[in-house]
């Protein structure tokens, strides 16, 4: 925002004092608390907001006094600025305003970062938030939102971009979003969703949600066993996937019947002609599609893994419990529980 004179003294009271900005560096929404002004021959112009203690008590009038009496005690008051020209309005309906020149220094910050504060911000400027952002982000931050702003984001989206945003997310997760949501509108989100992310998901929806089949992720990585150790590596060096696709790793047959399981160790130490029927594990554990959730636990501690195959009665492989999401779906049941 470039430095604008000051012209009403009230428009600085009614749209900056009390707005809440982001903090890039803290990673948070921070309170303007006051506003530092420069006195020029042109005027007097804005020079940064006061986000600190210190400008809540100079607004205050108390601000002389309280720094006295702790000065006796060498306790200073830190203050805490950001430069006017670091801050830019959000959204202009409510002059809400954001700390950076443009959306893209925001788009630097961790999703579950941006989740929280998407979370803290209101309704409408959320929105206008989220919907900068590009598809692949804001999947990213919308599988990190809480499930009740998950709801808000797609009840409010229009039907077609909520359903592109959706197909960059993991079955899985959009399995558990549109559970939280009307049939109505779950079934119209389905619908607009690319036919094999849609038949995914449908299939996860199928399963009760005290079965395994629930919570399992259907991104994994399997060979067939006659490929070699390089092949492997290089495969694996062109699809850059995600960490946790990479926890365990599975051979399959032709109709993806699970013969063994293998790690990235076992790639690594293995000479790199040997086939994945040399380096594989061929009594893997795994889980069944229609088991309790409860055997994870057990499974998961006995065997020390971070991902467990899910196979069906016919022992082909559907996907795979990774121990990254029971922890999650623990941690969101306990602060459901404390929210009630």
């Amino acid at each position: 925002m470039k430095p604008a004179k000051v012209a009403n003294g009230m428009l600085l009271v009614e749209n900056i004092l009390d707005k809440q900005i982001v903090d890039l560096n803290g990673r948070k929404l921070v309170r303007v608390n006051d506003v530092r002004l420069v006195r020029l021959n042109q005027g007097t112009y804005p020079l940064a907001v006061d986000i600190g203690i210190e400008g809540l008590l100079r607004r205050l009038d108390v601000s002389q006094p309280i720094k006295k009496f702790l000065s006796l005690f060498r306790i200073n008051i830190p203050a805490k600025f950001i430069l006017w020209e670091d801050v830019q309005a959000i959204d202009f309906s409510n002059l809400n305003i954001k700390l950076s020149k443009s959306y893209a220094k925001l788009n630097t910050l961790h999703p579950s970062d941006l989740a929280d504060i998407l979370e803290d911000l209101g309704k409408s400027t959320s929105m206008t938030v989220f919907t900068s952002l590009d598809e692949e982000q804001a999947a990213d931050v919308l599988e990190e939102m809480e499930s009740h702003a998950q709801v808000h984001i797609l009840e409010n989206l229009p039907v077609d971009k909520a359903a592109d945003v959706l197909e960059k997310m993991p079955a899985d997760e959009v399995a558990d979003i549109l559970d939280e949501l009307e049939d109505e509108k779950a079934e119209m989100l389905l619908n607009e969703m690319d036919s094999e992310s849609s038949q995914e998901v449908r299939e996860l929806l199928e399963y009760d949600e005290n079965e395994v089949g629930s919570i399992m992720t259907t991104d994994y990585i399997s060979y067939r066993e006659g490929v070699t150790v390089d092949e492997v590596l290089r495969d694996l060096r062109n699809r850059k996937p995600e960490p946790d696709e990479l926890y365990n790793l599975c051979v399959t047959k032709e109709n993806d019947e699970l013969l063994g399981t293998f790690g990235l160790r076992d790639l690594i130490i293995a000479d790199p002609g040997l086939k994945l029927s040399q380096i594989m594990n061929p009594e893997p554990v795994f889980l069944r599609d229609e088991q309790k959730t409860g055997a994870i636990a057990e499974i998961v501690s006995k065997y020390d893994l971070l991902a467990v195959p899910v196979v069906d009665e016919k022992n082909q492989l559907h996907g795979m419990v990774v121990i990254d999401d029971v922890v999650e779906d623990l941690i969101g049941e306990r602060k459901t529980k404390s929210r009630r």
